[in-house]
């Protein structure tokens, strides 16, 4: 018997008559094993659609790379500019989960996500996200200064909006605010309640977009922080999507208000009306109408201005409007009729992080 190295050889094949070398047909397996491994057993993977969101963008997280571990995902904690990150199965067999998150309409310098998935050993993998933004001046005061602002819509109010409030009205702004931000808070602990894509609040031409620039009677306004439908006194306004009211009441720029809390983070809020229709508590579906245009508040006349928050974080309303799976998972419109007392329907999406 030849022998290479020591080597006596192997068995012969029975239809090649060929002598078959164990240890480079052993080694092969090995090798082809160890790169199925590889290709299979990837880094997760943490990224941001789109990839350089301006301040007021509603983005979306996507893990992926996560199929191929032996060590299954049990959850995932995310959060983002102070806002936790609810992830939802987006993919076949959890091989990709997708969340909702918002940039700042006021960022600067840098927006960081950080994410920690526990796998069923105990182990973790920590993801983080950094996306870096130029350095930002401090907005100007809430009600104005005198001063030119290229390319902002130039508009006439009452003089008391514009007027250096005293201190009973600064307060007075300061704490209707921060009521919408507390429906922003607790619409992060509200599974969502919509399974339908979002809709326009009203069919109307758009007037005014999110983010233009404004000046009230020779005064700089920061930018507008919403979207302004065409409307006449007493035309419907409509809710954009299932979820609960969370508030009604008359603030002093944005007149009569009404929040919807859809859950998941997401908030819709809808000023000026001339009348609300809807109580706080009242589940309302989408297309429901809950309330008439008006024109209380700050205004030049009747319309409805239509806002958006992700948790305490104001978002581009028209954001929504792109919605879809996971976050989205029927498409009929659905318009209700009447004040809904249901229960959320159950999603077919699985959630796998808590806050």
């Amino acid at each position: 018997m030849r022998t290479l190295n020591g080597w006596t050889g192997g068995p012969v094949d029975r239809w090649t008559g060929l002598r078959i070398d164990v240890r480079v047909a052993l080694g092969l397996v090995t090798a082809l094993g160890l790169v199925g491994t590889l290709a299979v057993a990837q880094t997760p993977r943490l990224t941001m659609t789109p990839s350089r969101p301006g301040g007021g963008t509603l983005t979306r997280l996507t893990i992926d790379r996560i199929a191929g571990h032996a060590d299954s995902v049990v959850s995932v904690v995310g959060e983002m500019a102070g806002e936790p990150l609810h992830f939802l199965d987006a993919g076949k067999g959890g091989d990709k989960l997708q969340a909702l998150g918002a940039i700042p309409v006021e960022v600067s310098d840098s927006v960081v996500a950080n994410v920690v998935m526990t796998r069923a050993s105990g182990k973790s993998d920590t993801l983080r996200l950094k996306l870096p933004y130029p350095h930002q001046a401090p907005p100007p005061p809430a009600m104005g200064s005198r001063g030119r602002a290229p390319g902002a819509r130039r508009l006439r109010v009452d003089p008391r909006f514009t007027a250096r409030p005293d201190s009973a009205t600064e307060a007075r702004v300061e704490h209707e605010n921060e009521l919408a931000r507390e429906v922003g808070r607790k619409a992060q602990d509200t599974p969502a309640l919509w399974e339908a894509p979002f809709a326009r609040p009203r069919s109307a031409r758009v007037t005014s977009k999110f983010g233009s620039g404004r000046v009230f009677n020779g005064r700089v306004s920061s930018s507008h922080l919403g979207v302004d439908y065409r409307g006449a006194l007493g035309d419907p306004i409509y809710a954009a999507n299932r979820g609960v009211v969370a508030l009604v009441d008359t603030f002093f720029l944005a007149g009569n208000v009404v929040y919807i809390n859809h859950g998941n983070g997401l908030v819709t809020g809808y000023f000026h009306m001339s009348q609300p229709e809807v109580a706080i508590g009242d589940t309302v579906e989408k297309g429901q109408e809950i309330g008439k245009v008006g024109a209380t508040g700050r205004v030049t006349g009747p319309h409805l201005h239509w806002s958006a928050r992700f948790g305490a974080l104001t978002i581009d309303p028209a954001d929504l409007l792109s919605l879809g799976p996971p976050f989205v998972t029927a498409s009929a419109p659905a318009k209700g009729a009447g004040h809904s007392t249901a229960a959320a329907r159950k999603r077919s999406t699985t959630p796998v992080a808590q806050r």
